[in-house]
Order: structure tokens, then C-alpha cells, then sequence
């Protein structure tokens, strides 16, 4: 089976780890340093704390509240679960940096971390999918 494990270095591993909760991940294992949360059998986030992910960056660890370090997408089967994943993220303490986006078969809305790791929530109606136009 192939997977994505996207490593993701945090302040502060408990607030993290109960904000990632929060928008439907589930802890698999930790311990004081490292939690995996799976999103799906095949998308999952290792939360680090920031010193332990310095002892194998093999760069800088950017500070991702102030630029832009990766901007990751989880795509959801509907706009209720798409609003309800972002009011319990924003009840946990996320941020929405901006407004939602609808473009018809699309919504999409964004939400930060307190590390400043920016998710994108994302709903696409493929039954309302714009189709070529022939002329």
C-alpha cells in the first residue's frame, strides 16, 4: 500500500495533537516527542516537537507563522462535513486566515494551526464539474 506521512514540527505536541483531533484525525501512537494521526489508511501526519525534528532536519526549521512553509489539502465528501470539520478546528483554536471560496463545484475552505500549518478543506461536487465546451 503507499501512503503520505506528512511530518509537521509543533510547539506545543498536546494543543497540536487535540486541534488535529479535533478536525477528525486519529492518534495511533506517541510518546513525549512524536504523535501519528491518521486522516485515512493512506494520508497521515506525524506531529514532532520542534527540538526533536531538529535532530534530523537536515535545513532550518522555517517558522511557518510568519511564511509559508507547505499548504496541504484534505478533500472531504461534503459541504456539511467541510463546515463542520472547520467549526470544531475553529473551536479548537485554528485560525481562518481567510473567507471561503465557492466556485460552484467547489468549495473550499483554510485553516491554520497554532504552528501556522496551513490545511485547505476541500469539497468538489463532480456531478456539477464544469465540461468542455466544443465550438
Amino acid at each position: 500500500m503507499k501512503q503520505i506521512l506528512i511530518n509537521l514540527p509543533v510547539r506545543d505536541l498536546q494543543r497540536s495533537l487535540a486541534f488535529y483531533k479535533a478536525l477528525g484525525f486519529t492518534a495511533q501512537f506517541s510518546d513525549e516527542t512524536i504523535v501519528r494521526l491518521a486522516w485515512s489508511e493512506s494520508i497521515a501526519v506525524m506531529l514532532i516537537t520542534q527540538e526533536k525534528f531538529t535532530t534530523f532536519a537536515t535545513k532550518p526549521v522555517a517558522d511557518s507563522k510568519s511564511a509559508m512553509a507547505g499548504y496541504f489539502t484534505l478533500y472531504v465528501s461534503s459541504i456539511d462535513e467541510l463546515n463542520a470539520i472547520m467549526n470544531k478546528g475553529l473551536n479548537a483554536g485554528g485560525t481562518e486566515p481567510n473567507e471561503m471560496s465557492d466556485h460552484g463545484f467547489m468549495q473550499q475552505r483554510t485553516i491554520e494551526d497554532f504552528d501556522g500549518h496551513t490545511w485547505n478543506i476541500l469539497f468538489v461536487d463532480v456531478s456539477k464539474l464544469p465540461t468542455e465546451q466544443k465550438g
